[in-house]
């Protein structure tokens, strides 16, 4: 297993929290699909700006 194939690994784990943690948010509906749709077009990065920005102040 190379190395990309490990961080490959490591970030769909980390997608897969986020998605997880999108969901069990209090976030509307629309607003839980618009960011599990980014997390998944861009994983890494959408992952950083949920965390960064979308999480609401309710859900930490």
């Amino acid at each position: 297993m190379g190395s990309y194939s490990l961080l490959g690994t490591v970030i769909a784990v980390l997608d897969v929290i986020a998605i997880i943690s999108i969901l069990l948010g209090s976030a509307r509906i629309g607003h839980k699909v618009l960011w599990i749709v980014v997390v998944l077009v861009f994983p890494l990065v959408g992952m950083i700006v949920y965390y960064l920005v979308g999480r609401s102040p309710r859900d930490v």
